[in-house]
């Protein structure tokens, strides 16, 4: 077995920082009201069954109180949303404070997010300072595809317009 390569964090980040991600808000309706948190480490994993992966923090505060509910609604943000976002990923913010949002089964749906994605938790599992997450999807929305997605890029967000979007602008 090869040794275990030492790797500062700094360094890992800045790295990593290189694999643009998308931005979204993870929530639920928990015994206190409705929470959520920001999160880039979302991914689809299987379409057959339909599941999706996230990676809440060990230490995030919120995360026991999404996972007491058993669900939770993945909201994809725009472009536009980086203030919204900032607010959901601030500890001991008032997240949803004047936040518009309809109630959902799983969570609440954010006025505007480019899509919603329902979902139920099936597993857990350890990974270092994160948790893995795997969730079945039980429902979908996508509104619209006019919004620019929400990037988190070398530690800053930004936003994403594709080559045709880019060529209709001009």
């Amino acid at each position: 077995m090869p040794d275990v390569l030492q790797i500062d964090p700094t360094h890992f980040r800045r790295v990593f920082g290189n694999l643009p991600t998308g931005v979204t808000v993870i929530t639920a309706h928990s015994d206190e009201g409705p929470t959520g948190m920001a999160a880039n480490s979302v991914t689809s994993v299987s379409l057959d069954p339909p599941l999706v992966l996230f990676c809440p923090a060990k230490t995030s505060s919120t995360w026991p109180k999404i996972r007491e509910t058993g669900s939770f609604c993945v909201n994809v943000m725009a472009g536009h949303h980086q203030e919204l976002t900032s607010r959901f990923a601030a500890r001991d913010a008032a997240r949803f404070a004047g936040v518009a949002y309809e109630h959902r089964p799983t969570g609440p749906a954010l006025a505007e997010a480019m899509a919603w994605i329902e979902c139920r938790i099936e597993d857990e599992r350890d990974a270092g300072d994160h948790t893995i997450v795997v969730a079945r999807v039980v429902g979908i929305e996508a509104p619209s595809e006019a919004d620019e997605p929400l990037v988190f890029f070398r530690g800053a967000y930004g936003s994403f317009r594709s080559a045709s979007a880019r060529s209709e602008a001009q």
